[in-house]
């Protein structure tokens, strides 16, 4: 899908009390639509709407910076420092910086009580008791989240018609998993943001929210209309372009997947990171070999000497992603010497120890499994299950080579039952090797198609559409005997890989197959 680029002049209405008229302010971004009272002057209105319209895309440096233009203006805003100061919470990312939040808070007034004598309506009284407790010094994250949702609530109760007060309670409810998804608290959220939604089909956070309360295969469909939505609601904010594709990706609709995130990665150079990763595995699923390499290359160019970990640790998963889908096994990437020093983010450092082993398995080479699984060890985080489950593949994979196959069967059953009671993360498989992908083609390569099917048809239902899992359904079922899944696997593979290169093997497989059962039915 691809997504026009034009630009209309974002609106925001506010108004300075209640019997003050409604000002119009208009943005030279295109950032959405919202409406939110509030007792600012009207001279200050354009900076804090669009601190808010960029706080709901969670573009957090814009927003602060545009609460802050808000400040100046009106030095007495009490919003507009509410509004800074939630630049420092984002929930979906499990993230809170409670000190720099107090710091915006002590600016607008030293203590709670004394903030709340300069704010002159109830209803920002109570935007400023829920951010109290969020940021209070009282309690766990954890505990402040879940107090925190429970005055958003309380507030939307007190002032049913504020929809800016039900989309912030979405958000906060999205919050209450703590970085994992808790299916429960996001249909909570969604029903809410849904509401938001429907009353004003221009508001980027009910877009933004609804898409979050649905991006896992399961659940994506539900949140189709808002992806598709999203990108014309807010234009001009990159992360809006890249958040319609965690419904895109949990559908395995790669074309929208490319298309969206190469919008959001905006103009070369690009680095390595968030948008960017999502748009190389894009890249991979529609067999675009050539152009994921290139980009791969420019971003590992252009990481910078002095590059945060994140940054890092985006570069490392990008290359195991590259090599594992590319299955280019004596890859040249395979030799560049990554910095690791900081980068403790959860399965990075295991992905990247599993990855020069599997290469290495692969080419066939000897390796030393004690030290092999030391080092994967050593690289496991608290609570690590993506690399514990990587580890369980090594030792299925030792245990082939060596003949053991009730222990490779014995390991594979633990990794894909791990696999599967983990909560689902949006975007490229946590997993660079997904279980059930990596069992079907250990099946296939123990003459077991049947079996090996069930394992591709499981893979694809945790990664709707992906390439490597396609491939093995279709081998599986065209050797198990059932045509009709062959037929169905090699059709979506086809479509899939509509834009691949040329001479890109895997088409020819699908192409060939699908001819082969046309002349059979013929027949």
């Amino acid at each position: 899908m691809l997504i026009s680029r034009y630009r209309v002049a974002a609106l925001g209405t506010a108004c300075v009390l209640a019997i003050t008229p409604v000002p119009r302010v208009t943005l030279a971004q295109d950032l959405g639509q919202i409406t939110f009272p509030n007792s600012g002057s009207a001279q200050a209105q354009e900076g804090f709407i669009r601190g808010v319209l960029l706080l709901h895309s969670f573009e957090y440096e814009g927003a602060a910076a545009a609460f802050r233009d808000a400040q100046l203006l009106d030095p007495s805003f009490a919003l507009a420092f509410w509004g800074e100061a939630m630049t420092f919470n984002h929930p979906i990312w499990n993230e809170q910086d409670r000190s720099a939040a107090q710091s915006v808070l002590r600016r607008f007034g030293p203590t709670s009580e004394s903030r709340r004598l300069r704010i002159p309506t109830a209803r920002e009284q109570a935007y400023f008791e829920a951010i109290e407790v969020l940021f209070g010094p009282e309690g766990s994250k954890e505990t402040r989240d879940t107090l925190y949702a429970e005055a958003m609530q309380s507030l939307v109760e007190r002032f049913p018609s504020d929809l800016e007060a039900k989309a912030f309670y979405a958000l906060a409810l999205l919050g209450l998993s703590q970085g994992e998804r808790n299916v429960a608290s996001y249909m909570r959220a969604a029903a809410v943001a849904q509401e938001v939604f429907e009353a004003n089909p221009r508001h980027p956070g009910a877009a933004h929210y609804i898409i979050h309360s649905f991006d896992d295969p399961v659940h994506a469909p539900l949140g189709l209309k808002a992806a598709r939505a999203y990108a014309t609601i807010a234009p001009d904010a990159p992360h809006a372009q890249h958040m319609t594709t965690h419904i895109f990706l949990a559908m395995g609709m790669w074309d929208e997947v490319v298309s969206q995130n190469t919008i959001a990665a905006g103009p070369h150079p690009w680095r390595p990171g968030h948008y960017t990763s999502w748009l190389g595995y894009g890249y991979l699923q529609q067999g675009r070999f050539t152009d994921a390499l290139a980009q791969l290359e420019e971003v590992f160019d252009n990481v910078g000497a002095n590059a945060p970990p994140g940054r890092r640790a985006y570069l490392a998963d990008m290359r195991a992603n590259y090599v594992i889908g590319t299955e280019r096994w004596n890859s040249s990437v395979l030799n560049w010497q990554l910095d690791f020093s900081g980068v403790d983010f959860w399965g990075t450092r295991g992905r990247d120890a599993f990855l020069a082993v599997f290469s290495s398995l692969k080419r066939g080479e000897p390796v030393d499994t004690t030290n092999a699984l030391s080092t994967l060890m050593r690289s496991m985080d608290v609570d690590d299950r993506s690399t514990r489950i990587l580890m369980m593949e090594l030792r299925a994979l030792f245990a082939l080579r060596e003949g053991r196959l009730d222990a490779v069967r014995h390991w594979m059953y633990e990794a894909t039952a791990l696999e599967e009671n983990m909560p689902f993360e949006f975007g490229p498989p946590v997993v660079v090797k997904p279980s059930h992908e990596l069992f079907g083609e250990i099946l296939l390569e123990m003459g077991e198609p049947a079996e090996a099917q069930a394992e591709f048809e499981l893979a694809l239902r945790l990664a709707p559409n992906r390439t490597l899992s396609l491939i093995g359904l279709g081998r599986a079922a065209a050797a198990a005997g059932d045509h009709k899944t062959a037929l169905r696997a090699y059709t979506t593979l086809s479509d899939v890989l509509h834009r691949a290169e040329p001479n890109f093997p895997p088409v020819g497989e699908a192409e060939r197959y699908i001819e082969s059962r046309q002349v059979s039915e013929a027949r």
